[in-house]
């Protein structure tokens, strides 16, 4: 037997991992869903690009739960290794062991790999993935000497934010011309409170005083705000209210606090709290 076969002999793989058996809640805002299906059936590779917290991952867990492929979702940081992607060999005891890392156990299993905002990775670390995003679908695993052909029903999806990531990092032109772009944004207002009310579970006038309020916060990039208020913290927010937090302290600490530690801003969006639930 040979020492590959071997090491899998001894520690195969965990087997598939299952999409979620309930619908995940996601509002299309546009055609995004046929055009995400139509490139999975086509084999292509998707970049989703939008803003912080308006809804990219929960799409994601959509489009797994919608196509019945499993989903494999890496947070991207700083630090992140090739061998954190593809895997590494382990010492057990008085053995050693080669432990697939999450975009190999993708390959294999035929998943949906989600690398969240990729430029966060170090560019050797991006170089990985070309090959698995182009004709060929393939992973060459140096340590082993394996070259893996992709499982039917693999699908790289890589996302970020355009907006914060053009003043620190992007990525290299080769890159980005690998993959299909759907661009993604906060939903327009009934959207967005539909989304909040149920996300939330508060009353429709509540979500819309909420997502009003949350218009105008987003005003304040103007006045050098980094980040505008998501949809993701108008939920958290609606989700405190639901369970009896009075709204403007909800607000306070679930909206206006997590977006800056400015003074001055923090006065100003204070104000306007006051202004709003007077």
């Amino acid at each position: 037997m040979s020492r590959l076969a071997d090491l899998r002999e001894r520690h195969p793989d965990d087997g598939p991992r299952k999409p979620p058996v309930a619908e995940p809640f996601y509002l299309p805002t546009g055609d995004e869903v046929a055009l995400f299906e139509k490139c999975h059936r086509n084999q292509l590779t998707v970049m989703l690009k939008g803003p912080t917290g308006c809804g990219k991952t929960r799409f994601m867990e959509h489009m797994a739960w919608r196509l019945q492929r499993p989903l494999i979702t890496v947070s991207c940081h700083d630090d992140l290794s090739a061998s954190d992607l593809i895997g590494r060999y382990l010492i057990r005891h008085d053995s050693v062991h080669w432990q697939d890392g999450p975009l190999t156990t993708a390959v294999r299993q035929g998943a949906i790999c989600y690398l969240d905002e990729i430029v966060e990775a170090r560019q050797d670390t991006i170089v990985v993935l070309h090959s698995l995003t182009d004709h060929r679908r393939t992973l060459t695993i140096d340590k082993t000497g394996e070259v893996l052909e992709a499982a039917p029903g693999f699908q790289m999806v890589i996302s970020y934010n355009p907006g914060y990531q053009r003043m620190l990092k992007d990525l290299k032109p080769s890159t980005r011309q690998r993959f299909v772009a759907l661009d993604f944004d906060f939903p327009a207002p009934g959207h967005e409170a539909s989304i909040v009310q149920h996300e939330g579970g508060i009353g429709r006038a509540e979500a819309e005083t909420l997502v009003a309020l949350a218009a105008k916060l987003r005003g304040f990039q103007d006045r050098g705000l980094a980040e505008a208020p998501s949809t993701r913290l108008l939920v958290a927010t609606a989700s405190l209210m639901a369970r009896g937090i009075d709204t403007r302290r909800a607000c306070q600490v679930a909206l206006v606090s997590p977006l800056t530690d400015d003074a001055g801003l923090l006065e100003a969006m204070n104000d306007l709290l006051d202004l709003t639930f007077a």
